[in-house]
This record gives structure tokens, C-alpha cells and sequence, in this order.
């Protein structure tokens, strides 16, 4: 899939990339613009691309004042520190709108969107007209679901009901994944880290590594490491030291940098 990225902040850009990259190696970002100016002459002198990802606040101005002055045919995935222009942004061929610092949950969301919205209006040998409307109600009623704010949890025989802003962290251990309180308290829950990760509010909680999903309340110092790497130190302090791959490095510091 080829990407057209409008960004005019180089950290943010290098940010979405790395998402990108992350949901689907394949993807190709072919251009980096940054203003309102390079955007118009772009679409002016190229096809359009399979995807836009488009800040609303640009070099020269708002990204609206790109669509007076040329047509951008393709679906568009905006994203700001705002939300005050998301009405304005959902009155062009908008499949999502995002606010920043962009966690890997939103735009994974936003881009099962496309994929899922692309599948329902696909021709297919022989469907009732009404086929495309289920479908896209469907799509629509599953990504709209709210953000899982409390998980039951057990403790050998004992269950209770831990308060998403009451967790520190999750943890995989093999088969098992270990919830983590910010009272020092060990359960376990029935869920993958793969799960939580989409589960979870995204502004709150970070995928880490494949062992660790952290809430910003569990984050008390990070240390650069090794290999262009960096570690974080949790509380609870976890059994484990807590690396953060190198891959991974950019899309952290943008969910810190809120």
C-alpha cells in the first residue's frame, strides 16, 4: 500500500512511519510533505495514492485549505493535537481522525477501518444491494466500541475487579499474563497482551515489548541502553529488566511526548 504522509513536525513524521511499518512492512510512505504548498502541487502532478495520513496543522496554514485547490481521491487518516477541527475533518473523505501523541491501538484501528470498509464496498459476484449496509454497520458498531475500563482478575481462588487507572502493567510469563497493581498486587487475567493492547486506552497504556503493556502511571525513569535502545524503570519494579527495542524507541517518546 503507498502512503502519502503530510507532516510538518520530523519527529512526528518519523513516528507514523515507524507505526506504519509496524502494522504492515509493505507499506510504502512515497512522499514526506509538510506544507499546504508542497501538498497542493503533489496531488497536482501525481495520481493519488492508496492513503493520506494528514495533519491538520501544517507549515503555512490548516490542511483544509489544501482540498479548495485540488482534489485529493483517496481516503484520508487526520491527525492533530486538536480535536477541535474534527467535525470540519470528517466533511472530506475522512476514514479516521486522530488525536496525537498517535499510540499503534488508534491507527491500527483506523487502518482495519480501511481495510474492513475496502472489503464492504468490493464488488462480489452477486450480492443484494442492501449487502454493502450490513456490512459497513457492522464495521462500524465493532470500531466504535468504548475503551475496557475495568478486568476481572484472579488471584488462586479469589476473583476481583481491577480499575484500568488501578493497573501498573501487564506481564507475560509463557502461557500466563500477570496483571500488576499500583498497590503491588499480582493477579492473573484470561487475555493475551495482543488483546489488552487493543482493549486498552491507547493514551494510557504502551506496549512496551512482548513481554510488557505499561500504564504511564508505572513509568518512573528511562535510561538509554545499548544498541540504540532504551530501559524503563517500573513501579512495582517487575522481576525482569524492561527493554525497549530500537524499532520501537520513536513511537514511545511521541505516547510520552502528549
Amino acid at each position: 500500500m503507498d502512503v502519502v504522509l503530510i507532516e510538518d513536525e520530523p519527529t512526528a513524521a518519523d513516528g507514523l512511519v515507524a507505526l506504519l511499518q509496524r502494522y504492515d512492512p509493505a507499506i510504502r510512505v512515497v512522499e514526506r510533505l509538510d506544507s499546504v504548498e508542497e501538498a497542493v502541487h503533489w496531488f497536482t502532478h501525481h495520481p493519488p495514492p492508496r492513503l493520506v495520513l494528514l495533519d491538520v496543522q501544517l507549515a503555512d496554514g490548516l490542511c483544509f485549505d489544501i482540498f479548495p485547490q485540488v482534489s485529493i481521491r483517496c481516503p484520508i487518516i487526520f491527525t492533530t493535537a486538536y480535536d477541535q477541527y474534527a467535525i470540519q475533518a470528517f466533511q472530506v473523505s475522512s476514514i479516521d481522525y486522530l488525536l496525537k501523541p498517535i499510540a499503534y491501538a488508534d491507527l491500527h484501528r483506523a487502518l482495519e477501518k480501511l481495510r474492513l470498509l475496502t472489503t464492504a464496498y468490493a464488488p462480489e459476484p452477486a450480492p443484494p444491494p442492501e449487502v454493502n449496509l450490513r456490512q459497513l454497520t457492522e464495521v462500524f458498531q465493532q470500531l466504535q466500541k468504548p475503551y475496557k475500563t475495568r478486568f476481572l482478575a484472579r488471584n488462586n481462588d479469589r476473583l476481583q475487579f481491577k480499575l484500568a487507572e488501578e493497573i501498573a502493567y501487564f506481564c507475560a510469563d509463557g502461557k500466563f499474563v500477570h496483571l500488576v497493581g499500583l498497590d503491588q498486587r499480582r493477579f492473573l487475567v484470561d487475555y493475551t497482551l495482543e488483546q489488552l493492547e487493543t482493549l486498552l486506552d491507547p493514551r494510557q497504556f504502551f506496549r512496551l515489548n512482548r513481554k510488557y503493556l505499561v500504564s504511564l502511571a508505572a513509568v518512573k525513569d528511562i535510561r538509554t541502553y545499548t544498541g540504540s535502545r532504551l530501559r524503563v524503570l517500573l513501579l512495582p519494579v517487575p522481576y525482569t529488566e524492561v527493554i525497549i527495542s530500537r524499532e520501537r524507541v520513536a513511537e514511545f517518546k511521541a505516547w510520552l511526548d502528549h
